[in-house]
């Protein structure tokens, strides 16, 4: 069954696969998947698509438009975070799917990309990277019920509207908790702010 992409709106359909030697299989399924495939770099909003042996390895000085989607064969604890901390989604080769090709897009070209479930459950029970501080060095600050509440929903790809209407708040008031995570956790971005949640074990 073909997977037809429906975008929501300000979310792109439109991928530039670089060239590398699978690219043509990641090609085929988008278009499997309803996805057009620029021959070149696009426009803005058009999902930039590197495929990759290693996540890790190939974040490191990587100089890409976003919103990007890296399609890997290896996919590990310190890749995760450091395409968390970058706004980048990642998606193992050996998911490579006409339905998660699509997701993935989905989540690449949001506002503020999420993690699925299995990606986050991986960081939350896999522990500290070889070299990372674990959670008692850099400690952040606590944060208020509220404030995990609102952390945990982050992490689970919602958007402030829907934050708002799980909490039965205002998204004005969501809207405030989410830059008050921000400054406690030292974070840049929604996607940063889950990363260093995740390193210390806070969700």
């Amino acid at each position: 069954m073909t997977a037809t992409l429906t975008a929501a709106p300000g979310v792109p359909t439109t991928l530039c696969v670089l060239p590398s030697r699978h690219a043509n299989r990641v090609r085929a399924l988008a278009h499997r998947a309803g996805l057009d495939c620029a021959p070149g770099p696009g426009g803005p909003g058009t999902v930039t698509v590197v495929v990759a042996d290693d996540a890790e390895q190939a974040l490191r000085g990587l100089r890409m438009p976003r919103p990007l989607l890296l399609v890997c064969d290896t996919v590990g604890r310190a890749g995760l975070l450091g395409a968390l901390r970058a706004g980048v989604v990642v998606l193992k080769a050996a998911d490579l799917t006409e339905e998660s090709l699509a997701a993935a897009v989905r989540r690449a070209g949001a506002p503020h990309p999420s993690i699925p479930y299995p990606e986050l459950s991986h960081l939350l029970t896999s522990g500290p990277a070889s070299g990372e501080p674990g959670p008692r060095e850099d400690r952040p600050p606590a944060l208020t019920a509220r404030q995990f509440s609102v952390l945990r929903l982050m992490a689970e790809g919602h958007g402030n509207a829907g934050i708002a209407r799980l909490l039965h708040c205002s998204e004005h008031t969501v809207k405030n908790v989410v830059y008050e995570i921000m400054a406690r956790l030292q974070a840049r971005n929604r996607a940063h702010a889950v990363a260093r949640a995740v390193r210390h074990g806070l969700i």
